[in-house]
């Protein structure tokens, strides 16, 4: 199988806890605490890093990108960024100047989401947000920028800050709905799915390689998924229901439905294979629902020793995924975790797009 890059997550958005739903001050999304995450992945030897983006939760993404981007030495960054906050030919310049810092290392997260206050159907929603990835892929290219979209009208020549390849980085973007798929093979580089069974997981791919497939493109497969590794299994399940101990059903469902996609199609499927899970919150072997009773978007976990969780993402590989964005809680603990009994076992090195 090829390198797959392997990837972690900083806790822009007020999402780092020790218990599930127990807000704990030190973990609550700060500069320092976000910078410690970011550091902690790359000395622990990870490829790349998620930098999420919430309107309501958290600090800026663009703000901290741009801070903590001097401090790499060799990790990429994966800066989220939410459709419709920015005017696009400034985003193109902040991105190409970010890009920049980072000695060529960026790589872009795109969110297809609404905005607070904003009530947009899913079609013109995600139309909104191809017109955002073609401007941003025109202008990072360094061509003119000429777009008669319903959402946005440019002719504009690119902006002047150019990436260091002279190229747009990658788009990474996931969704599970048509309108979502549609949009993906239609400008993304890097499709992102979320947890899922092994035969879901082998179906979006057959189906998001035949929709590209028509359009005379190619995709990257991503999977975005969090992970609790111990030295045994039993260690592993006994930290998976540590985690949500604490948790109160209520507030649980108040932290999912904070999210402004809680009501998407995705969120609805990881609800789903939840829903059907076992009584231990296991919806196949080693895939654990139990994160999703406190969490909107991504909500399962890969849960066993290194063996078992290492042959859970070969398995992964071996359907076509070629990239992973991991977490655990709390970030900074389990990312040294994985670093050390996962990591140095898988090939992998930065996604080549």
């Amino acid at each position: 199988m090829k390198p797959c890059e392997v990837s972690w997550f900083s806790a822009l958005c007020d999402d780092d806890y020790e218990y599930l739903g127990q807000p704990d001050p030190k973990l609550k999304s700060s500069y320092d605490h976000c910078r410690n995450i970011v550091h902690a992945a790359e000395q622990g030897g990870f490829d790349n890093i998620l930098l999420p983006s919430g309107y309501a939760l958290g600090i800026d993404t663009i703000a901290f990108a741009a801070a903590i981007a001097p401090q790499l030495k060799r990790m990429r960054l994966l800066v989220a960024v939410r459709c419709g906050e920015m005017w696009p030919p400034q985003l193109a310049r902040q991105l190409a100047t970010l890009d920049q810092i980072l000695g060529g290392r960026l790589t872009i997260n795109i969110i297809s989401s609404e905005m607070p206050g904003e009530v947009l159907a899913s079609a013109p929603r995600y139309g909104r947000t191809v017109e955002i990835m073609k401007t941003l892929k025109a202008a990072l290219n360094g061509e003119r920028v000429k777009l008669d979209g319903q959402h946005y009208r440019f002719d504009l020549d690119p902006p002047g800050a150019r990436t260091v390849s002279g190229k747009c980085p990658p788009l990474y973007f996931g969704g599970l709905s048509e309108d979502a798929r549609e949009a993906a093979a239609e400008a993304a580089d890097v499709y992102l799915m979320w947890p899922d069974r092994m035969a879901e997981v082998k179906a979006i791919i057959a189906d998001m390689t035949a929709r590209v497939a028509k359009r005379s493109r190619k995709l990257k497969f991503g999977y975005r998924v969090h992970v609790i590794v111990r030295e045994t299994e039993a260690e592993a399940r006994a930290a998976a229901r540590r985690l949500l101990s604490r948790l109160d059903a209520d507030v649980g469902d108040a932290i999912r439905k904070r999210s402004l996609d809680h009501a998407s199609v995705g969120v609805r499927r990881q609800a789903e294979i939840r829903e059907a899970a076992d009584d231990e919150g296991f919806t196949e072997e080693n895939l654990w629902t139990g994160i999703g009773r406190a969490r909107s978007g991504c909500g399962a976990a890969i849960v066993g020793d290194p063996d078992q969780v290492l042959a859970k993402l070969n398995a992964y590989r071996a359907l076509g995924i070629e990239a992973f964005i991991l977490s655990g809680y709390p970030h900074a603990a389990e990312c040294d975790l994985f670093a050390r009994h996962v990591l140095p076992k898988l090939d992998h090195a930065p996604l080549q797009v």
